[in-house]
């Protein structure tokens, strides 16, 4: 390889590649891509064969590249080349790749100079290269020869303009040093995707072509015509040192020689030649290396934040050491005992946003479903009614009773104490699910010892049990209790200070219950805001809708969205049940239905409206939420009915007037116990079960661990554990030597600033001739009617500058800025002064003498004795 400076770049990628494969990643560098643009036979090729150091591509006169070559460069241990349209084979001899380049372009092209945008692309592995995609693209030409299209000048320009729009491609503009630089199609082009110069770099070629006197000095110091990053002289083998298989490092030895041997350029050597491209392109790869290092630094360390917890826990173990797997069983069985309470008690820090969990789903039991529960048993009228009327039948016996007999009111409040057994109780059951299901989520921190978890579940699992008995024994006893004594005296209770049998008594059961029946919240109390889907609305109305519904303690109101702003309907809680409705077959939503007990629409034309939801837990939250207003389940009204047809079940008015009294009685004592047990339930359920196993974990569980097992067999990880530790540990190291390395580049690389910039002006005149940059010597043979234009130091009397008037049209163009004090046409002529600024000089051509007024010439070529001005200055 003849690139030293890529050389030494490969150690610092491959570095970096090699720390971020052991972490089991890829290491995204997205190096620039290289592509090299200029006229038919500026050197094009041999400028990339230079930077890649291998001798591969077609060459000759004309155009020879006629079709972009898109060449990868693919580090490797190998060294082969290979094409995508013979991915089968693989190349160890370069000639055979340039045969291969010259045959694939024949065939798409033909071989009368016909060309084709479809790119070739090629990938060369090697040790000795980096990452990088290199474009070798056809020369731009104006005039089409053989089978080429008439416009072939616009296809080859837009094929270009394809390749060095890229943001991160580097464009060298090739140009022959025996051409006309103003003129160079390959800088305008540069410059209309790259305005400010920063990708651009001039690369001057054919230096050894030049006629005998005459350099491009000017040029390479980037005094006349200059870019951003300036210029830089390349000299490549001619025709005959290829056909002649001239070695490229012979070549690169010759190039130096003659930079150094020249008078013009020998000052400039070491910013000239081969190598210094070199140099230049890997410090642009430097620099975008270093570019990329913050965005790399700033990935490995978040995750290298995001192991650190897991590595932290790792820590705390080590396999051989006894002492470090007590102190690890001490600290989780602690973290299990401390993530328990947190859970159920509720905690600030690592809030699950997602869903409820612990004590939120136990509190949803205490005072959602539970109530709820009670209700649905509370309304069971028609039983009710039955079960008075029986009762006082059977009391009085063969007797017809002229009053209402107070044991037929004691013996159905026994019968409905009785029936919360079963709500109580599955409360129990509902409470004890979330504990063990709270339990299994937090064990999961112990799933590393898979014996110690299964332990832990056992042992904790097996005393919510024990105190699952105890709890429901203990609800049952308070149950007990309530049926052991009907108090009637209770301030709550309708007959209180009242004579019991009386029509006031009567009177007052019923207004009492009717106020109980009609209580709700405080007038317009928001009970509950959240979304629903109105599900039954029809496909012609524009079928099920999502809206934001409010219901307070006398209305139900849904809105567009959460803001409240726009409200679609407002529906009055009264009259109002809530029945069941079972899921659709391809729904997976949850629906209940609201509708009117006196059979009125609901809503528009909608005897009912069915809400859904995403879940039955937000059914099941909801209904409560009603029940809270004061709007009941269907069998409430159900039973109501049936209630009403009693009537036919005695026709004795006296009696029905007793079964109504008791109805009314029981109704009464009934809501005094369900309120007791609303309030007793959460209480007993926590302080037997909820803090008995808290206390439980937090005092006795390492107990039971040290004496169901030996600490060995509890803290044996298991292989995937192991294997993950061992994979965590290693990924947590890589990590630490990855940003180090990148500590390393970043201090062992330096980052070229980028150039001041520069007045590039002249690239935007597209339409005027500037004179070559070279400094030729004045032929003394002109053509016939045309003076010689100025390239240089000529003969005659010194410049002169032009007062200002007629004679300020011959003036030269505006000089644009540019380091040092020489102009484009400063020489070690004494008598040659510098134009000065603003003030600019004419320059007179050779025998007119000073002070001569001078006319512009017109337009008829064949008046030879007008003196015509000077061609356009290449700074136009």
């Amino acid at each position: 390889m003849g690139n030293r400076g890529m050389e030494e770049l490969i150690p610092l990628v491959n570095k970096l590649q090699d720390a971020f494969s052991s972490i089991g990643q890829s290491c995204h560098l997205d190096l620039p891509q290289i592509a090299v643009v200029g006229g038919q036979s500026a050197g094009k090729s041999s400028v990339l064969e230079n930077f890649v150091g291998r001798d591969f591509l077609p060459r000759g006169s004309g155009i020879v590249t006629r079709r972009p070559l898109i060449l990868q460069l693919i580090f490797s241990k190998t060294e082969y080349a290979e094409f995508l349209h013979c991915k089968s084979k693989k190349f160890t001899d370069f000639d055979e790749v340039r045969q291969e380049i010259e045959a694939e372009t024949d065939r798409v092209t033909g071989t009368n100079k016909g060309i084709s945008p479809v790119p070739i692309n090629l990938r060369v592995y090697s040790p000795h290269v980096l990452n990088l995609t290199l474009i070798d693209l056809p020369g731009i030409t104006k005039v089409p020869v053989g089978d080429q299209p008439p416009d072939i000048e616009y296809q080859i320009k837009d094929m270009i303009l394809q390749f060095i729009s890229r943001e991160s491609s580097l464009i060298l503009a090739v140009t022959p040093a025996n051409m006309d630089l103003a003129n160079s199609d390959a800088l305008k082009l540069a410059k209309e995707v790259d305005p400010q110069g920063l990708r651009t770099i001039g690369v001057i070629t054919k230096l050894d072509l030049m006629d005998e006197g005459t350099d491009a000095r000017d040029v390479l110091e980037n005094k006349l015509l200059p870019l951003r990053r300036g210029y830089i002289g390349v000299v490549n083998r001619s025709q005959k040192d290829i056909e002649g298989k001239k070695d490229i490092r012979a070549a690169l030895a010759a190039e130096r020689k003659f930079f150094l041997s020249h008078p013009a350029y020998r000052h400039m050597a070491d910013r000239m030649g081969t190598p210094h491209l070199q140099k230049t392109l890997n410090q642009q790869l430097t620099n975008h290396i270093r570019e990329s290092l913050p965005t790399l630094r700033s990935k490995l360390q978040s995750q290298l934040l995001s192991l650190e917890k897991e590595v932290e826990e790792y820590k705390n173990f080590r396999p051989d050491d006894p002492t470090r797997k007590t102190k690890a069983l001490l600290q989780m069985v602690q973290q299990f005992g401390v993530d328990f309470e947190k859970r159920i008690e509720g905690s600030g820090d690592q809030v699950d946003t997602l869903e409820l969990s612990g004590g939120a789903r136990i509190n949803r039991i205490f005072h959602e479903r539970f109530p709820f529960e009670l209700v649905k048993m509370e309304f069971d009228e028609k039983d009710l009614r039955r079960e008075i009327s029986y009762a006082i039948k059977n009391i009085h016996g063969v007797r017809t009773g002229l009053f209402t007999p107070d044991l037929a009111f004691e013996a159905i409040v026994k019968k409905q104490v009785v029936k919360l057994k079963e709500p109580c109780l599955k409360c129990v059951d509902l409470v004890i699910q979330e504990l063990i299901s709270t339990v299994r989520q937090c064990t999961s921190k112990l799933s590393s010892y898979p014996r110690l978890r299964e332990e832990t579940e056992r042992i904790v699992t097996t005393y919510i049990r024990e105190r699952e008995g105890r709890t429901k024994d203990q609800i049952l006893l308070l149950i007990d209790i309530e049926q052991s004594y009907i108090n009637t005296n209770h301030e709550d209770f309708i007959g209180f200070a009242n004579c019991y049998y009386t029509e006031e008594l009567v009177t007052g059961a019923q207004q009492r219950s009717t106020q109980l029946n009609k209580k709700r919240a405080i007038p317009n109390q928001v009970i509950r805001r959240g979304w629903l889907t109105i599900n039954n609305i029809s496909l012609m109305k524009g079928g099920s809708k999502e809206y934001w519904f409010v219901l307070t303690a006398e209305s139900l109101s849904w809105y567009k969205d959460e803001e409240e702003k726009e409200k679609k309907y407002m529906l009055p809680l009264d009259n109002l049940k809530i029945r069941d409705v079972e899921k659709g077959f391809m729904s997976n939503k949850h629906v209940f239905a609201i509708f009117n007990t006196e059979q009125r629409n609901v809503y528009k034309d909608l005897r009912q409206i069915e809400l859904a939801c995403d879940s039955q837990e937000d059914v099941d939250s909801w209904k409560a939420s009603f029940l809270r207003a004061g709007v009941y389940p269907e069998k409430d009204q159900a039973e109501n009915e049936d209630g009403a047809q009693e009537n036919t079940f005695s026709m004795d008015p006296q009696l029905e007037r007793q079964v109504e009294t008791i109805r009314n009685l029981v109704d009464s004592y009934v809501a005094i116990i369900n309120k007791s047990i609303r309030d007793l339930m959460p209480k007993t359920i926590m302080h037997l079960m909820i803090n008995n196993t808290k206390a439980f974990i937090h005092h006795e569980l390492l107990a039971y661990l040290y004496s169901s097992a030996d600490q060995s067999s509890l803290m044996e990880e298991s292989a995937e554990q192991a294997q993950r530790r061992d994979d965590m540990l290693r990924m947590y190291h890589a990590l630490k030597e990855a940003l180090n390395i990148i500590g390393d580049i970043s201090t062992s690389t330096v980052s070229t600033p980028v150039p001041p910039p520069v007045d590039d002006t002249w690239l935007q005149n597209t339409s005027g001739h500037s004179p070559t940059p070279q400094r030729r010597p004045v032929s003394s043979v002109h053509p016939p009617g045309r003076p010689p234009a100025v390239r240089g130091p000529t003969p005659g009397p010194p410049l002169i500058p032009v007062p200002v008037g007629p004679a300020a049209s011959f003036s030269a163009p505006p000089i644009p800025s540019r380091p040092g004090p020489q102009n484009a046409f400063a020489n070690n002529d004494p008598f040659s002064a510098p134009p000065q600024i603003p003030s600019r000089p004419a320059r007179i051509p050779p025998g007119i003498p000073p002070g001569v007024p001078s006319r512009r010439a017109p337009a008829a070529p064949s008046r030879p004795t007008i003196i015509r001005p000077a061609e356009p200055s290449l700074l136009d």
